[in-house]
């Protein structure tokens, strides 16, 4: 989305770089996953390849605002189409053991760094409750023998 003020540089970042990336993730889970990656977890800022300040900012602000709406679409799903998003995720990871991964998930807990900055209160909560949930059932159809889960 073009906004006044943008260079054709800065459109460039976006929509052929980072834009195309983005549209070529098929999991609404995937592109939270995505997103999060590009938060510097000590400034909070979303990292790209613009050299100049003007367009770090232009293009901090575009991605935080993708993730605030993909994070708000991905919270209004249903538990079950929020599975099957997972599960099409995790089936689309070749390099990953599937039990391997929710073993993992349910140790260190990511999925509570997919959530934006500035989302608080209940879409948070739900998010992360929703997560747990459908950890208990990947548990369950993968065989992982973790410790009880968020003991």
């Amino acid at each position: 989305m073009w906004t006044p003020g943008q260079s054709a540089n800065d459109l460039e970042v976006l929509d052929e770089g980072w834009g195309r990336e983005l549209a070529e993730i098929e999991t609404a889970y995937g592109r939270l996953v995505y997103l999060a990656s590009l938060r510097d977890s000590n400034s909070g800022r979303y990292e790209h390849y613009a050299t100049d300040p003007g367009s770090r900012k232009r293009v901090h602000t575009h991605f935080l605002r993708l993730h605030e709406g993909i994070f708000r679409e991905w919270v209004n799903f249903t538990l079950e189409r929020k599975m099957a998003d997972i599960e099409l995720y995790i089936r689309g990871l070749d390099s990953v053991d599937p039990a391997e991964l929710v073993d993992a998930w349910l140790r260190l807990n990511p999925y509570k760094n997919l959530v934006p900055g500035a989302i608080r209160g209940p879409e948070r909560e739900q998010h992360i409750s929703d997560f747990e949930a459908i950890l208990g059932l990947l548990r369950n159809v993968y065989g992982v023998a973790s410790p009880d889960l968020f003991a």
